[in-house]
């Protein structure tokens, strides 16, 4: 075994793999950006190079400033972790050339099945079943437009290389093609540097089962039970779990030996992932799954695999690199319990699931769970990378019991500072169809608008908010207390874009009442502890909890306040700001978030109608299309395709609507 690993990554799966070697014994070496600098990954090494800006391309996907740092610090390996160059063959190459150990595998089974389309005409001649659609070299508009309509619609567009939904897109009629590939092929050349797709039927209820495989040098290759990764979003995975819900042995069986077969196919050696795509409408089918890709490389998920075979992933991956046979042989790994894991990300689901940037002022996970992190509080989610916060991991002996972990490990998290998928993720852990495990990749966006539904804050919500806000301490001495009466406050916060304004009275008799909302409320007992604060209600006194985060803003302050199951940002407005706000509404487009303008398809006196497509914008590798919130005239355009800009940036101004 190497005694020193250069972990050529970032963030969670960085600080992931940092564990794992540090009980092994293996010193790790951190690779950092200036982006990065005060990382949490970069703390936990013991040791960390600099190897550029925060661009990917000038640091995490920089071969040559990777491979020094490897050597100047007597690094013996590289562990690429997952994404980034984790499925580069050329970076494999390069990492042995210079006599290092790459953890994971070959060039050569990278190669095999890092493009789609070859990769499906070599299970074809393995004998594994694989989607019906046009794998061919020809890429001219034309050919694949007829190859889609020979194949009928539904059709999905998928780029040859990589994978995370980029360069993906669902096409239902023949007038949508054009437009849905020229956005694909944008989309994939800025991810992989490779624009060229494959169009497959598109399966009706699809669920994605994939199968955990592992190889060695020595011929052995055993898999690691299935996962389901069914619940997604923008063709990205939401929340996934092991083993698949209405898995057979049956159907487990023919799956887990297709997925063997095809690691055995390209002499695979490492952890890698066997993706299949199966038909939902009914229950699962021996004959009812096709290939769809291979992930060469350890996956986001593999945790919920770890939770339920009780093995350590990345410690086989690194004995797998040092030489060592399988640690297991296929009899003797069993799969135990139920898993699942979420993933909680700075993103916005209300406005697109875009990505969403910003200072996580306060960072709680609950106990009750895995959390896999690469922040901390204090720490910025940046435009540079993937904007993933944590993992949020449970196990229980049954599937019920571990989805009921998982409800409770979300209800105690808090986060402050950014926009997440948080209560996005409780909707769906409490939707009446997941929780029965009837799930497809369509779930989402068949119920998004009950899942992404937002109650206003409940009054106790807005009295905590108050308190902290004007630090208030019930127990103070004469803390209500006035000569000629009671002490009362009043305050006035933006939620969810809505003005609240509320009256807060402390009386004589330490109690307090909050009035202006839909019921008065009057409570007693007020405690703060850190950041939680504990009152009692009158009139029976009932205790109740919330947690509290006070973070600065832009605008001024804003408090968090995680109750009753969801979290609401309580923001101190300012009228003047506001005012200038609602007046540029509607004459303006600006920039949802910081990113790259791809396109702009409009110039000063286009005419344009509602919903027209105006500018192309792309963060994080990822498109978004900004349209026209009405019909108007263009007066100035204020960006360029190529350019940077800022979320919250003015790209676009309208001439005045008439009156």
């Amino acid at each position: 075994m190497f005694d020193k690993l250069l972990i050529a990554n970032r963030g969670e799966i960085a600080c992931r793999i940092i564990r794992t070697a540090r009980r092994m014994g293996i010193k790790t070496v951190a690779i950092f950006s200036d982006a990065d600098r005060h990382a949490l990954h970069v703390e936990m090494a013991d040791e960390a190079v600099h190897v550029g800006p925060p661009a990917p391309l000038e640091s995490y996907l920089n071969t040559a400033r990777i491979i020094e740092a490897a050597q100047a610090t007597g690094a013996a390996a590289v562990h690429p972790g997952y994404g980034f160059l984790s499925e580069n063959p050329d970076f494999v190459e390069a990492v042995e050339k210079a006599g290092l150990v790459f953890v994971g595998p070959s060039a050569k089974s990278i190669r095999a099945m890092g493009l789609k389309d070859a990769a499906k005409r070599l299970m074809e001649k393995a004998g594994v079943p694989v989607v019906p659609g046009y794998h061919g070299e020809a890429q001219e508009v034309v050919v694949l437009s007829a190859k889609a309509a020979e194949i009928g619609f539904p059709v999905l567009i998928k780029a040859r290389a990589g994978g995370g939904g980029k360069g993906m897109r669902k096409v239902d009629s023949q007038p949508e093609f054009k437009d849905a590939l020229a956005a694909a092929k944008r989309e994939a050349r800025a991810a992989f540097g490779d624009d060229r797709v494959l169009v497959e039927k598109f399966v009706t209820s699809p669920r994605h089962i994939e199968v955990q495989v592992f190889g060695d040098n020595h011929g052995n290759a055993v898999h690691l039970f299935e996962r389901d990764c069914s619940l997604q979003r923008r063709h990205q995975k939401v929340v996934e779990e092991a083993p698949a819900p209405g898995m057979t042995e049956e159907v487990r069986a023919a799956m887990t030996e297709a997925a063997v077969k095809a690691a055995r196919a390209i002499d695979y050696s490492g952890a890698g992932t066997i993706e299949f795509i199966a038909d939902g409408s009914g229950p699962l089918r021996p004959d009812g799954f096709w290939f769809m890709e291979m992930n060469t490389r350890l996956q986001v998920e593999h945790p919920v695999t770890e939770a339920v075979t009780g093995l350590d992933l990345v410690e086989w991956q690194l004995r797998v690199a040092a030489g060592e046979p399988l640690p297991l042989a296929q009899p003797d790994i069993a799969i135990c319990g139920h898993a699942f894991e979420a993933r909680l990300y700075a993103e916005d689901p209300a406005n697109g699931f875009l990505p969403q940037t910003g200072t996580l002022h306060h960072l709680a996970f609950s106990d009750a769970a895995r959390n896999d992190t690469g922040v901390r509080s204090g720490d910025a989610v940046t435009p540079h990378y993937d904007p993933m916060i944590a993992k949020i991991v449970t196990q229980g002996e049954t599937r019920d019991v571990a989805l009921a972990g998982l409800r409770v490990a979300l209800a105690e998290t808090h986060i402050a500072g950014t926009v997440t998928n948080l209560a996005f993720l409780e909707a769906l852990a409490t939707h009446e169809g997941f929780a029965a495990g009837s799930v497809d990749t369509g779930l989402i966006d068949r119920d998004l608008a009950s899942l992404i539904g937002r109650e206003p804050p409940q009054e106790v919500a807005v009295a905590s908010a108050a308190f902290a806000a004007l630090g208030i301490e019930l127990d103070a001495a004469f803390a209500g207390w006035r000569l000629w009466g009671e002490a009362a406050h009043r305050i006035a916060f933006t939620v969810d874009g809505e003005r609240l304004e509320r009256r807060l009275v402390l009386h004589g008799d330490g109690s307090a009442s909050l009035t202006g909302g839909n019921e008065a409320v009057r409570f007693r007992d007020v405690v703060r502890d850190g950041d939680r604060i504990r009152l009692r209600l009158d009139p029976h006194g009932m205790a109740v909890e919330a947690r509290l985060a006070v973070y600065p803003t832009v605008e001024g302050s804003a408090v968090s306040v995680r109750f009753g199951g969801t979290t609401h940002e309580f923001a101190f407005d300012d009228p003047l700001l506001a005012a200038a706000h609602h007046a540029e509404e509607g004459d303006v487009v600006s920039s949802p978030m910081t990113g790259v303008v791809r396109a702009v398809n409009v110039r000063p006196g286009s005419a344009v109608a509602k919903g027209d497509k105006l500018i192309v914008l792309e963060a994080m590798k990822m498109e978004t299309s900004l349209v026209a919130p009405r019909e108007a005239t263009v007066a100035d355009v204020l960006c360029a395709a190529g350019e940077t800009v800022e979320g919250g940036a003015i790209l676009l101004r309208f001439e005045e609507a008439d009156a």
